[in-house]
């Protein structure tokens, strides 16, 4: 039993580890094709006007420099809406700041009421009401894009077809244990995963840290107060994207960077911890089964435990390699320009580790604790307070006057499936 065990895990580990290969191919192939053909060319058209919705929640790693940096993107008609719950918020101030350095650019709304559980998208509803343009596009308070970026969004939606717009995602400005683990991360399972996924097999993999959307397209939605109570909004938006609108979802050319500077390992672990539990409750226990594989080192460790011998340790070590070959190399590939720090290799391995055990948790732990708030997390990512009764599907969510509309009855048949 316990031989049959071992070979098991052994053999799980080395698939894993050739998986790991074949995204590694796709990341570089892509990259380099990126840098061989030159940026596509607008079509002449006066550029779409592009509104920028930023939910903030406290003051993130350098959040100014984040914030300056897309007030100098030099797109000819865009805004960025900033968004706080409350002028309690200790990012109220450093919004105002930013309003009053770029006016032009930059306004500052406080949310109006707070219709479901999910905070950010709470503020997203608020924004989206105020937005003057068309395009809204979902950006993170933490995170940074190279100049070209409003101009690709306006580019891939001159296409009629096309109804999401999403980036694939990196990490910069590691300065502690914690932060380069996340930043490794965002680059080589995030970032890495989305562009595998479409290069493989032409899978959309939609992430909200970057997002956007025609506003036609959110209203077909019912609109963010849709996805008021799920976690996963940008799961669920992308899901009625391209399968209830059946229009196209595009990863775009041009990485987001996610930036991350002094988190503690704790608070990289708690993180991925909560991370786990809202994406298996958004794909089928296999999948997320599945998926584990993406992480073989743990399974090549387990294997050798169990029965230790020179072939298992042969595996361990072929895994460590090819993983840290993997890892490092798409690090490098998805932020040109950025060193390495010293310590990416006891990082990744030390990543790989905490990983597996939020892994593990995810398959059995149903409630996370999100910007102070206590929640269980449901099928779909459907969020309902601890005290209620689980449900095991996603019902409607109801419009303002309590009515079902179509459109979200027929999200919600997707996000349940």
């Amino acid at each position: 039993m316990t031989h049959a065990l071992s070979l098991t895990l052994l053999t799980l580990a080395g698939i894993g580890a050739f998986v790991l290969g074949v995204q590694l191919f796709f990341v570089l192939r892509r990259q380099w094709s990126l840098a061989q053909a030159p940026a596509p060319v607008s079509s002449g058209r006066t550029p779409a006007g592009i509104s920028i919705l930023k939910p903030l929640c406290g003051v993130d790693d350098d959040l100014e420099a984040n914030l300056a940096c897309f007030a100098t993107l030099g797109y000819p008609a865009y805004e960025v809406i900033l968004g706080v719950k409350d002028a309690r918020d200790p990012a109220y101030q450093v919004a105002q700041a930013a309003v009053a350095r770029w006016p032009q650019v930059m306004r500052l709304e406080l949310q109006h009421g707070e219709p479901g559980l999910n905070p950010k998208v709470n503020q997203l509803i608020t924004l989206a009401g105020v937005a003057r343009y068309d395009i809204l596009l979902i950006s993170d308070s933490n995170t940074r894009v190279e100049p070209d970026y409003l101009h690709e969004i306006a580019r891939t939606f001159e296409d009629p077809d096309v109804g999401c717009i999403s980036h694939p995602v990196s990490g910069i400005g590691e300065q502690t244990l914690g932060s380069l683990m996340d930043n490794l991360y965002q680059s080589t399972t995030t970032g890495a995963g989305q562009i595998a996924a479409k290069q493989a097999a032409d899978q959309d993999i939609v992430v909200g840290k970057s997002m956007a959307l025609r506003r036609e397209v959110l209203e077909a939605l019912g609109g963010f107060y849709s996805v008021r109570n799920v976690l996963a909004e940008d799961f669920v938006i992308g899901r009625w994207v391209t399968r209830g609108l059946g229009k196209r979802a595009v990863v775009a050319r041009a990485p987001v960077y996610n930036v991350s500077q002094k988190k503690s390992v704790s608070a990289f672990f708690k993180r991925y911890l909560r991370w786990c539990i809202i994406h298996h409750s958004c794909i089928p226990t296999p999948l997320y089964l599945a998926q584990s594989l993406l992480n073989p080192l743990p399974y090549a460790l387990l294997g050798a435990m169990l029965e230790p011998s020179l072939r298992a340790l042969g595996v361990v070590a072929g895994v460590t390699v090819a993983k840290l070959i993997h890892d490092v190399a798409v690090f490098r590939a998805l932020r040109p320009g950025q060193p390495t720090p010293a310590m990416t290799v006891p990082a990744v391995l030390l990543k790989d580790v905490l990983l597996f055990v939020a892994w593990a948790n995810g398959l059995f732990a149903r409630s996370v604790d999100w910007r102070g708030n206590k929640l269980r997390v449901m099928a779909g990512s459907r969020l309902v307070p601890p005290t209620s009764a689980p449900v095991q599907s996603l019902p409607g969510a109801e419009t303002a006057s309590g009515a079902k509309s179509e459109s979200e009855s027929d999200s919600n048949e997707l996000l349940a499936g």
